[in-house]
């Protein structure tokens, strides 16, 4: 058994506003694989991206606070590490791309200014080393002229290749952990298509391992080893990505796949959604967070939290209901 790169247990991240105390993140554990791409997909609020953020040092504090848990980076706890061990790991050994490449790239400075500053501070580059290293990194990622392109600034440059700029930044230091949140949002399909099969390839070329966060279950089939699917701050299922896909055991995992749109489905058959809205995080029902909007609820779910329980097939999930053997609320009589 590999011994894992990554390794977070029960890690706790919450937020004091004027409604009260959010649980953004509520007991989240998983561990990473070298090599591996892991999937962290889930609606907007259910803690994917603040899961991230947290173990790299970039929540607010305060409003926010990490109020448990490790995240262990070969053995080193990223949670209690200090804020100059944590400027040198970023980067270095885990790089992240941000969701928006238009305000992750500073507008005022070059592309150039912008890669060669991450390999002069943390591969100790000279000026001409740092621009041929910079110009070898977009030639990498596609961008055709690199050596007149580098020198161009943000805005000269399209979406999806701002955002190949973001990924050439990421994998500069030929980091361990790549987290990619949302890399292919608001981005045409072609270009989607193509961004992930270049982190793909360069995962190929550089043993990078990746958490992928995301709400789009497509990207997750394409690029993705295995799956993590939150809710409500919490981990509700995870199993491999052909598992989770064939055989989903929770009904928010249910949801999400009946959400996505086929091809062979009748034009005139509206779309599936999930009833309802995602939770208040500084309200969250008792027992259950998904019970509001769930079809196959009992009146145990509304009592106390599911326990995990273990897949056939691997992986795990919280729920007290077997979804095979119950019919949804709107199908029993």
């Amino acid at each position: 058994m590999t011994e894992p790169l990554l390794q977070v247990d029960d890690l706790r991240v919450e937020f004091r506003t004027d409604e009260g105390v959010v649980r953004a993140v509520d007991g989240v554990s998983f561990d990473l694989a070298p090599g591996e791409t892991l999937g962290i997909v889930g609606e907007s609020g259910s803690g994917k991206s603040v899961t991230n953020l947290a173990m790299l040092g970039l929540i607010p504090q305060p409003p926010g606070r990490i109020s448990s848990g490790r995240a262990l980076y070969r053995d080193e706890d990223l949670l209690t590490a200090n804020a100059q061990r944590l400027s040198q790991i970023r980067g270095r050994h885990i790089a992240m791309i941000f969701q928006d490449p238009m305000t992750a790239l500073n507008p005022f400075l070059t592309v150039e200014e912008q890669l060669t500053e991450v390999t002069r501070l943390h591969l100790r580059h000279s000026h001409d080393e740092a621009i041929a290293h910079a110009i070898d990194m977009l030639e990498q990622v596609g961008i055709t002229g690199a050596d007149k392109r580098v020198f161009d600034y943000p805005h000269q440059f399209s979406g999806g290749m701002r955002q190949r700029v973001m990924i050439a930044m990421a994998l500069s230091c030929n980091p361990d952990i790549l987290i990619a949140d949302e890399p292919s949002t608001a981005l045409d399909v072609t270009i989607q298509a193509q961004i992930l099969d270049l982190m793909k390839q360069l995962q190929t070329d550089h043993g990078t391992s990746i958490i992928m966060i995301t709400h789009d279950l497509g990207v997750v089939a394409n690029i993705c080893h295995r799956v993590l699917v939150m809710y409500g701050g919490k981990i509700v299922e995870r199993a491999d990505v052909d598992s989770l896909f064939a055989n989903p055991r929770h009904p928010y995992t249910l949801g999400l796949l009946d959400s996505v749109p086929r091809w062979d489905t009748d034009i005139t058959e509206k779309l599936r959604v999930i009833p309802g809205q995602p939770p208040d995080l500084a309200n969250l029902p008792p027992g259950c967070a998904f019970y509001p909007r769930c079809s196959y609820r009992e009146d145990r779910c509304q009592q106390s939290v599911p326990p995990a329980i273990e897949r056939p097939d691997g992986g795990d999930f919280a729920c007290f209901v077997d979804v095979d053997n119950v019919k949804p609320a709107e199908e029993r009589t």
